[in-house]
């Protein structure tokens, strides 16, 4: 069978589970070419090869990393630039968050609904929890234990999908609304992108320029940070800025700086305290993870 898989990364985590799913396809003797969706929607139209490669495939999927329980704008923007498919193209979503909560199970609303105009069809989706990279930093505990059971539930996930079997994640009451109330995000997001400003602890490394995916950070030729309206709140350039020197508007008290290396720690740091609904929502994640790695 051959799979294509293409998909956007904010800072990581869900390029890591897309390498993923490709490693357990090819372990179960299928042909896969894994693609970021970056830098594609800044063109006219889409890459020629990457269209032949999804046109000619048998299974294609598509991942983001969930924004206000909404698909970025990105993985919008490339949906609506596929080619409307010849026959119906079977499709799996895939997506990553900080939290298991019920409410992501609504981020694929309005990608789904893009998809299915040109004939793709999704017959499986699922989330994985990855850690957050705004609002707080998770434990290297909690980075690593859900890094292992990503690794663990993807192959499990592979085997399904190439078996046939269909797997739709619940959806949730008045989800529709909710998606579209949140989507508010995105312009939001732009809004608080233009308040984004670099401290003096920045070295001029332009790290944040050159790895923005919506080129949205620029220097002046006096060497001068400015920031347009195109901020996706992806956290790419405070989350990866080497001397934390990025201050990111409204949300700057949310900030998450540098990553995780997700190894098992070699010692145990203070134990991390969450809100009830959070720690409700990971016990039960991890319950039934290890449930269906018993099951199979």
């Amino acid at each position: 069978m051959k799979i294509v898989i293409c998909y956007f990364s904010g800072t990581g985590n869900t390029q890591r589970v897309a390498q993923q799913f490709s490693e357990s396809f090819a372990q179960l003797g299928n042909e896969v070419q894994t693609f970021s969706i970056e830098g594609m929607t800044l063109c006219k139209s889409l890459p020629d090869d990457i269209l032949k490669q999804i046109a000619d495939c048998d299974l294609f999927g598509i991942g983001y990393p969930v924004y206000a329980f909404n698909a970025p704008p990105i993985a919008l923007q490339f949906a609506k630039r596929l080619p409307r498919s010849v026959s119906a193209k079977r499709t799996f979503v895939f997506n990553t968050s900080g939290e298991p909560l019920k409410l992501n199970n609504i981020s694929s609303l309005k990608l789904r609904a893009l998809l299915k105009r040109k004939r793709f069809v999704v017959s499986n989706e699922y989330h994985y929890c990855m850690p957050y990279n705004i609002m707080f930093r998770h434990s290297d505990e909690m980075a690593h234990k859900m890094w292992d059971t990503a690794q663990k539930l993807i192959p499990l996930d592979s085997k399904q999908i190439v078996d046939g079997q269909q797997h739709l994640l619940k959806r949730v009451f008045c989800g529709h609304f909710v998606a579209w109330v949140m989507r508010c995000e995105q312009w939001g997001g732009q809004l608080n992108g233009r308040m984004y400003k670099v401290s003096k602890e920045c070295v001029h490394c332009n790290m944040c320029v050159n790895n923005c995916p919506t080129h949205n950070i620029r220097v002046t030729k006096k060497g001068k940070f400015r920031f347009g309206g195109k901020c996706l709140m992806c956290m790419r350039c405070a989350h990866l800025c080497p001397k934390n020197a990025m201050k990111i508007g409204l949300f700057n008290r949310w900030k998450v700086n540098g990553p995780y290396t997700f190894a098992q720690p070699k010692t145990d740091s203070e134990k991390q305290r969450y809100n009830k609904m959070l720690t409700n929502s990971y016990k039960k994640y991890f319950d039934e993870a290890e449930q269906r790695l018993k099951n199979n």
